[in-house]
């Protein structure tokens, strides 16, 4: 029986969540869904999740929501010794978790600092613009020299990251040049998992699409 998975392309951690499905080779059946047309808002969404937020995924009757718990139950339940989210060393788990949720900080740093003027037009306050370098660097010190970014081999913290700095797709992934290790970790990545432009190949010009008019 198929996952159903309630997601919108547009949306960051759907595409993470999809990633994390495509990875795993599991069947599901997309339910494309959008906020703005008030579609999880209705009384049969509210249900399965009562923050009206996607992505959502309903797995035989279990519905979850918010995408990195959710991209954590997939790998536990359906490739538990797989090394996505290691189970056999408590600090190699832990270290993907504290990466998992420092994404949080990269989503909000870059909806802060680009998004506020891709999409309303308006500059950013120089607090947000020192917050994204901030960021950014410590993301940089992460990788460092490492192949993946909580180590050297590919971990769920890797699709997280990949669903979230997709986004900057829509500056053309300029405001990259100044890590040059998260540039170079994500550029391979896009290369290395054969779903990436499948997910995430029509974002820039969705993006452009919702783009403030230029003054």
């Amino acid at each position: 029986m198929p996952i159903d998975l309630y997601m919108n392309i547009r949306s960051t951690p759907c595409r993470s969540v999809l990633m994390a499905i495509r990875q795993l080779n599991l069947e599901v059946n997309i339910i494309e869904t959008d906020p703005r047309k008030q579609e999880t808002s209705t009384p049969e969404f509210l249900k399965l999740n009562p923050q009206h937020t996607i992505p959502t995924l309903v797995d035989d009757g279990f519905p979850l929501g918010e995408s990195r718990a959710i991209i954590q139950y997939l790998v536990s339940k359906y490739a538990p010794n797989s090394g996505l989210y290691p189970t056999h060393d408590l600090k190699k788990r832990a270290h993907v978790d504290r990466l998992l949720y420092y994404d949080m900080s990269i989503a909000y740093a870059i909806r802060d600092a680009i998004f506020i003027k891709v999409f309303r037009g308006e500059e950013p306050h120089e607090n947000a613009v020192k917050n994204f370098k901030n960021n950014f660097n410590v993301l940089n010190d992460f990788i460092g020299n490492n192949k993946y970014v909580a180590g050297n081999e590919l971990t769920i913290a890797d699709i997280s990251y990949l669903g979230t700095i997709s986004s900057l797709a829509i500056n053309d992934y300029k405001d990259l040049d100044e890590f040059p290790n998260v540039k170079n970790w994500f550029f391979r990545l896009q290369k290395e998992l054969p779903y990436f432009n499948e997910v995430n190949g029509k974002v820039p010009e969705l993006l452009k699409q919702l783009s403030a008019p230029k003054k």
